[in-house]
C-alpha cells in the first residue's frame, strides 16, 4: 500500500487533524519524490530481520538506529517536544524515519513553498532530503513508534525557518533547480 500525501488547509484547527483541501488534493508518490521525498514500505513485524531494510541501510550508508516511542505516556515534556518537532525547519542531513506503529504526519515544503501532509503509518519508511523545510505532529491517535536512522552519529540539530544561506538549504534548491533525478522505490 502506498503512502497517503495531499495538500494542506493551512487553518488554526488542531494540528493533529488532516486538513484536507475542499476537494481534497492528492499528492502522487512522483510528485513527493520531485521535491526529494523518497519512500519505502516494508514488514514493521521483522524489523530486526528484515533483508530489504537492510539493503536500503547499507546501500545509503545508515549505520546507526535507535527507536522513539512518541506519546503523553512515554515521553518527558510530550507537549513541548511536540511543538518543537511542529516548528517549521531543516536539518544538514537528511531525515529518516520508519514508522513502526501507530500514525502520525510530517508536513514538507513543495517547490512553491505549500505544504504537502505526509500520513506515514506502520511500514512506512520516508526519507526527507537535507534542507527541506518540514515539520512533524502526531495524528489523533497520539502515538507513534518510529526507527530514526542516520548516516554516522546522529545529529538531531534542527535550524528554524527562516534559513535560506544555510549550505544544507541552497543544495537543497539548487538541486530543484537543476531538476536532478530521484529515484522514488514505492511498493
Amino acid at each position: 500500500m502506498a503512502i497517503e500525501a495531499w495538500y494542506m488547509e493551512e487553518n488554526d484547527e488542531d494540528q493533529r487533524l488532516p486538513h484536507h483541501r475542499n476537494p481534497k488534493e492528492l499528492v502522487s508518490l512522483s510528485k513527493l519524490a520531485e521535491v526529494g521525498v523518497l519512500y519505502w514500505h516494508l514488514n514493521p513485524k521483522d524489523y530486526e530481520n528484515d533483508e530489504e531494510l537492510k539493503k536500503i541501510r547499507k546501500s545509503r550508508g545508515y549505520n546507526y538506529m535507535d527507536l522513539l516511542d512518541l506519546c503523553p505516556e512515554k515521553m518527558p515534556n510530550y507537549e513541548e517536544k511536540l511543538k518543537n518537532f511542529y516548528t517549521e525547519h531543516i536539518h544538514a542531513d537528511e531525515e529518516i524515519r520508519y514508522c513502526l506503529e501507530g500514525s502520525g504526519y510530517f508536513d514538507v515544503r513543495d517547490k512553491d513553498d505549500r505544504w504537502i501532509r505526509i500520513w506515514i503509518k506502520e511500514g512506512d519508511m520516508i526519507v526527507l532530503p537535507a534542507g527541506i523545510y518540514h515539520r512533524f505532529t502526531l495524528d489523533t491517535c497520539n502515538y507513534v513508534k518510529l526507527m530514526r536512522l542516520f548516516v554516522g552519529e546522529p545529529v538531531w540539530t534542527a535550524y528554524n525557518r527562516p534559513q535560506e544561506d544555510h549550505p544544507a538549504r541552497k543544495e537543497y534548491i539548487k538541486s530543484l533547480t537543476e531538476k536532478v533525478d530521484m529515484a522514488v522505490e514505492a511498493h
